[in-house]
């Protein structure tokens, strides 16, 4: 297996792991920035601040990130150094 093959199933499983984690992330944190999200820990209760959504957000796009870096570093094309032929100058 080369490395392109690697690169592929590597970009693939971040994908679909961040990817489903990002997009169930994304929308608790819609519900809660629009102010449907509600929590009950113990004795109270009551409405999840919307910071918590904002917060929600910023990490699912992080989240979205991560396979799009995958992909970049792992299957671009490298260039050899035996390859690459110096400036001249005159």
């Amino acid at each position: 297996m080369n490395n392109k093959n690697t690169g592929m199933i590597a970009t693939v499983a971040t994908a679909v792991i961040c990817g489903c984690c990002a997009l169930f992330t994304c929308v608790m944190g819609i519900g809660t920035i629009t102010g449907n999200g509600t929590f009950q820990l113990g004795g109270s209760s009551g409405q999840t601040p919307p910071a918590y959504g904002y917060a929600m957000l910023c990490l699912s796009l992080i989240a979205i990130l991560i396979p799009v870096a995958v992909g970049f570093f792992t299957l671009r094309k490298k260039t050899d150094a035996a390859d690459a032929t110096p400036p001249t100058t005159e």
